[in-house]
């Protein structure tokens, strides 16, 4: 388990002046972002909005010049490996090998993450009983259902122990029931470990329960950032008249027509996909 921070030690996470461009068309433009460390932290927009080119950015799975992204004090650009080691990565589309056990995708994670040999079986059986899948453990993962897939996921970045844990859309597809699973699981992770948590989702109402700050992101820059409660007062009334909602934030700083930012054809497909798989 980590100590606590101070306020000597560096943030979780910092973006300065992060820019990235895809030809003609940025992606990210300038951004400025700090995670605490400790903190459940929101990363929120429309497709398009820059939010997975920056999740990339700071798991070192898109290049950033030096300089622009730390973890945990280390450069992105300059110490890749380090960072890499510090990172526990849940990506939107599935990562678990179907036709291996849930135990062989946690060992072969294990392995991934440079685990010493004479820890991994402990470390394995770790994540598989806090994850509640040690029954399940020997069956393919392609019986398993939509929330034992996310729980394996999260034990397959959770084997290595990391300070940072990365969610991209981490509940998409999971009915009520098995999106409540995930996150008692990972507050239970939390609260053993001391481990930041950076999320990216769509779910206005698991944003509000879950982040203790939130980043609105729009056209590839930050617009909003603060507590959920900071954000909905800030903008007063709901659009029914009454407290404001996430959603209403949401609206608010990007508009109510978002045609031109939605993502593209891969980025459905690829939405749909893991939907499907996990529903």
């Amino acid at each position: 388990m980590t100590g606590p921070a101070t306020r000597s030690d560096p943030p979780a996470v910092r973006c300065t002046g992060l820019r990235q461009a895809f030809g003609d068309t940025v992606a990210v433009d300038g951004l400025d972002l700090e995670v605490h460390r400790g903190e459940v932290f929101g990363l929120l927009g429309p497709n398009g909005a820059g939010k997975t080119t920056t999740i990339r950015s700071i798991t070192t799975l898109l290049p950033a010049p030096p300089g622009t992204v730390t973890v945990l004090g280390r450069d992105v650009a300059r110490q890749k490996t380090q960072v890499r080691r510090l990172i526990g990565y849940v990506p939107q589309q599935l990562s678990a090998d179907g036709t291996l056990t849930g135990r062989e995708n946690v060992m072969l994670f294990a392995r991934l993450y440079d685990v010493p040999r004479r820890a991994r079986k402990d470390q394995v059986e770790g994540v598989l009983e806090a994850m509640d899948l040690v029954e399940a453990a020997d069956r393919p993962v392609k019986t398993y259902s939509g929330g034992m897939v996310r729980r394996l996921e999260l034990a397959q970045a959770l084997v290595s122990a990391p300070q940072l844990l990365v969610l991209d859309e981490p509940t998409v597809g999971l009915d009520p029931v098995a999106r409540d699973g995930v996150w008692e699981r990972i507050a239970r992770t939390r609260a053993e470990t001391g481990m930041t948590v950076l999320v990216t989702t769509h779910a206005m109402q698991e944003a509000d329960e879950h982040c203790e700050r939130i980043a609105l992101m729009h056209r590839g820059r930050i617009r909003a950032l603060g507590t959920p409660a900071e954000l909905k007062g800030a903008i007063g009334e709901g659009r029914d008249g009454g407290a404001a909602t996430l959603d209403d934030v949401f609206r608010h700083h990007t508009g109510d027509t978002l045609t031109e930012d939605k993502g593209g054809i891969r980025d459905v497909r690829a939405a749909r996909r893991t939907a499907g798989r996990l529903g």
